[in-house]
């Protein structure tokens, strides 16, 4: 393909035509005025012109904002002639010309807008068309890489970026100027952006019903019922300290020489954080088969059942062991809970992120520049327990809920990555 003719590298069956560049001038208008409210001369109780703050383009609004559905302050006693001048139309395209990063010139397109009275506010850009295209399509345009990288270079300031108007019409847009190729393009990622809005829902509302239900399914302090059980339970909780039931230490401290890209996996504090958020740790570290050998025999094995928990840092996130797999961890950044069986190792988990211990982390971690969680107190810590079939019972509820947070998240971040890809392939 000749360089100066533009495809990009998906598109849609029966669409073949080389898509059109522009100079940005000569495609969109910027001369329509923006003001310079604050956010204190805006309300959202009272108000007939909305008005659309820079930090809502950033933070708030995607590549397109319905006006219908948003929540947008309006400008306080705003006399409508002092603005006719300003209003917009669907199809605008509302770009950030200021941010702390490199998310200078993040836009959102304006749509359904019908008879409500819209101007563009603080650090704001309004790009109009000067040809209109279909809906969606530019918005998610504008917010592409393929566009986005022409702007890098082009942002000007040290702790805040901007971008001028002037640097702007240096750019280019590069479009299909068929009208059913846009509208097949912008219909495509608004419901790419529909469905991880819906996965997003069902992700936030498992985590909050998890969160409840740590809550009520474990008793508060001062009570030894839960507020909320399975069927057949009804015998009161025992309050027991960690350290009356198992033992709890650390491992001898193993030097960072030792530390090998293959072997036995080796834990630190930061990799247990990344765990708990389903995340994986920037790096997997290991020693040598021979130096575990040699470390485990002076300070034992770590046993499915047995719970490491971090010390330094964030403190009191669990890891919980689930098979026999052998690991090593770093000595006093993380405290071990030999269960050896005492409890059933999910509730055990569960217990761990409830209320009441993490209450008693908090206030076991001393007032110091970072908090600790030690030895001793993790001997001291209580645990509340019932009968172990409420314990299994427990343990496997928290499990699934677990895995079904885990498995929406993990199709947030599908969704995420191939919009993202092909924001890279379906634009020039």
């Amino acid at each position: 393909m000749p360089e100066n003719v533009k495809k990009p590298a998906i598109r849609f069956a029966g669409f073949d035509d080389a898509w059109e560049q522009r100079e940005f001038s000569l495609f969109f208008d910027c001369s329509i005025p923006s003001n310079t409210l604050s956010r204190a001369n805006l309300s959202f109780e009272k108000g007939e012109i909305k008005n659309v703050h820079y930090g809502d383009v950033l933070i708030k609004f995607g590549a397109y904002f319905d006006v219908k559905k948003e929540t947008i302050p309006c400008i306080i006693h705003a006399n409508e002639e002092n603005y006719r001048n300003q209003f917009l139309q669907n199809g605008d395209v509302i770009m950030a010309d200021a941010a702390e990063d490199e998310t200078v010139g993040k836009a959102s397109e304006i749509v359904n807008l019908g008879s409500l009275k819209v101007v563009s506010g603080l650090h704001t850009i309004v790009c109009r068309p000067r040809e209109k295209k279909q809906p969606y399509f530019l918005g998610y345009y504008i917010n592409s890489q393929s566009f986005h990288s022409q702007l890098l270079p082009l942002m000007q300031g040290t702790k805040v970026s901007s971008l001028s108007r002037t640097n702007l019409s240096k750019t280019y847009v590069c479009y299909p100027t068929n009208p059913k190729e846009q509208a097949q393009i912008g219909n495509f990622f608004r419901n790419v952006d529909n469905l991880i809005t819906l996965h997003q829902r069902k992700y936030d509302k498992l985590v909050s019903v998890k969160k409840s239900m740590l809550e009520k399914m474990f008793p508060k302090n001062g009570s030894d019922i839960p507020e909320i059980r399975f069927a057949g339970f009804t015998d009161p909780w025992e309050q027991r300290k960690l350290g009356d039931l198992m033992n709890v230490g650390s491992v001898k401290r193993i030097h960072q020489s030792d530390w090998t890209s293959t072997g036995i996996r080796f834990l630190r504090a930061r990799d247990i954080v990344s765990a708990a958020k389903n995340e994986e740790p920037s790096d997997y570290l290991y020693i040598s088969e021979e130096r575990y050998r040699e470390y485990s025999t002076l300070s034992g094995k770590v046993q499915k059942g047995d719970l490491l928990v971090t010390g330094v840092g964030t403190i009191g996130v669990p890891f919980l062991i689930v098979d026999d797999t052998e690991i090593y961890f770093k000595d006093g950044n993380i405290i071990w809970f030999k269960n050896g069986g005492v409890l059933d190792g999910r509730f055990f988990y569960y217990s761990f992120i409830s209320e009441r211990i993490q209450s008693f982390i908090k206030e076991s971690a001393g007032i110091g520049t970072v908090g600790t969680y030690t030895i001793d107190s993790g001997k001291k810590t209580p645990i509340m327990l019932p009968d172990v079939r409420e314990q299994k019972q427990l343990g496997l509820f928290f499990t699934q809920l677990d895995n079904l947070i885990t498995l929406h998240q993990r199709k947030l971040e599908k969704l995420k990555n191939v919009k993202k890809s092909m924001l890279e392939r379906m634009f020039v």
